[in-house]
């Protein structure tokens, strides 16, 4: 046990003798010692001076000891209360330290060694309520950072706080920003929700499915024609980059996208400036472009899906969102938020999914991500009564085998594979532009993808801590660390997200 420092002390007796033996016994040791006869010069003392901790006898005139520790506790209550009693008193202090008005006790006659560690014990659990007490609050304040809702997105995974501070930084600047992520991830949410954190949230906000609209029929789209531009244009037309002037231009799944009209659209991306089909009148217009792309691009760019020079203007900022089962249990989240959804557009009461129902959730493979289950929560809303999805509606609606069902409530997969095995485990990569996103780590990250020991740390204890359902005295355990360790960095992650 560390020696204490720097504390201030109070004996209060009516004796003298006592109160100057106490003070004289411990004029060497590093405290600041007060002496009071009565509890009321005890009282006055504390009002004028920062007391740690106050030892007063049992047996005085006018204010007994626990009177006095009484209103100490009332009007002081951080400050340590000790009484100094006879060993036949001690039976009378239970009440008094059920009550808290008492810590502990001293006895009479004492002995000085049992004083000095009896308050350095004192004063030693005193400081580790307190950091305690300290670090809960850090805890609780970092934990209510934690967003389970931002724009239009849902789920409070890990995954998803990193998008989440990823499209923060990127909303407010002019770069051009490039989503990757499998289909169904929530790539256009993530364009909207960068777009309305943006200088541009009060200019349009264009949409393009670049896999949604014949190729012959694109470049008359995102630049317009005018009249007799080709067979059917009767009329000139502006296109989504004249609407969306000022604002920003989503080109959604760019590799689908002509590779010719690529050039045309590096250009565009280069100088602001197009030509609408047909004519040969330049026209410069001031958008903020994003991307998406449910392709690896550098092997999009290897099948010649995708220009790399293209690519390369476009991904200054690349944001990367994670397969929903790699989001731990957002899919619950989100599922119920699409009950709550379809329940009331379908004027119907659902309350929630049954616990079996639940575990189906979370254990699904989900191959078409939020879509998917966006779609199989509609449709069970609509072909059940209520008031609870089951997992036979589920199993029905996603056309599972009963064996295959009861794999996935067993947490397996076709009665064999366990679903945490199936799921690719995941690291963080920094993208080039400084931007964390989950990687698999099957890929060798280049130099540029590696993120500091800090983040990778900070990753590993919140997963830990969530896993340990927020014990973090067990987190410390599986990480072989002390708890304290974790407290500090908890500490430290809340006065950042605060500010302080």
């Amino acid at each position: 046990m560390e020696p204490v420092t720097n504390i201030t002390l109070l004996f209060v007796d009516d004796e003298p003798l006592i109160l100057r033996s106490l003070k004289r016994a411990l004029q060497n040791e590093p405290y600041t010692v007060f002496t009071a006869q009565s509890g009321e010069e005890g009282l006055a003392l504390l009002e004028q001076h920062p007391i740690d901790v106050v030892v007063s006898d049992k047996m005085m005139p006018n204010m007994s000891g626990i009177e006095f520790l009484a209103q100490v506790a009332e009007r002081f209550p951080d400050t340590i209360r000790m009484m100094l009693t006879a060993f036949t008193e001690v039976e009378d202090l239970i009440d008094a330290i059920n009550q808290g008005k008492v810590w502990g006790y001293m006895q009479k006659p004492f002995d000085m060694s049992n004083i000095k560690l009896t308050l350095e014990q004192a004063i030693q659990t005193k400081m580790l309520v307190a950091e305690r007490n300290m670090l809960r609050a850090s805890l609780q304040r970092y934990r209510s950072s934690i967003r389970s809702q931002f724009y239009r997105f849902v789920g409070d995974s890990i995954a998803m706080q990193m998008v989440y501070k990823a499209i923060e930084k990127a909303g407010p600047s002019q770069a051009n920003v490039f989503i990757t992520g499998p289909s169904g991830t929530g790539k256009e949410l993530a364009a909207d929700a960068i777009h309305r954190a943006s200088t541009r949230k009060d200019k349009p906000l264009v949409c393009i499915n670049c896999a949604a609209i014949p190729s012959e029929l694109m470049e008359s789209e995102i630049f317009g024609h005018i009249k007799g531009a080709f067979s059917g244009a009767v009329t000139n037309r502006d296109g989504a980059a004249t609407q969306a002037d000022g604002g920003t231009l989503f080109l959604d799944e760019i590799g689908e996208m002509d590779m010719n009209l690529q050039a045309k659209i590096l250009r565009f991306v280069q100088s602001g400036t197009f030509q609408k089909v047909g004519s040969g009148k330049e026209e410069k217009v001031d958008v903020r472009f994003i991307c998406a792309t449910n392709r690896e691009p550098h092997q999009a760019i290897a099948d010649q899906r995708l220009r790399e020079d293209l690519f390369y203007r476009l991904n200054v900022i690349a944001i990367d969102l994670p397969a929903l089962h790699e989001r731990d249990h957002d899919a619950l989240q989100i599922a119920q938020h699409f009950l709550s959804k379809f329940s009331e557009l379908e004027n119907k009461v659902f309350v929630g999914f049954s616990p079996a129902a639940e575990q189906l959730i979370l254990n699904y493979d989900w191959p078409g991500n939020v879509r998917q289950l966006e779609n199989l929560v509609h449709s069970c809303v609509v072909m059940s009564d209520g008031p609870l999805i089951t997992e036979d509606t589920l199993q029905m609606q996603l056309k599972l085998k009963p064996s295959d069902a009861q794999a996935l409530l067993n947490g397996q997969f076709g009665g064999s594979t366990p679903i945490q095995s199936r799921a690719p485990q995941q690291s963080v990569s920094v993208q080039e532009n400084g931007y964390a996103s989950p990687q698999q780590t099957a890929d060798i990250p280049s130099e540029n993808q590696i993120c500091s020991l800090a983040e990778v740390e900070r990753i590993a204890i919140e997963k830990a801590i969530a896993a340990c359902d927020d014990n973090v005295v067990k987190a410390a355990s599986l990480l072989e660390v002390s708890p304290s360790t974790l407290y500090r960095k908890i500490q430290q992650w809340g006065d950042k997200n605060t500010g302080a």
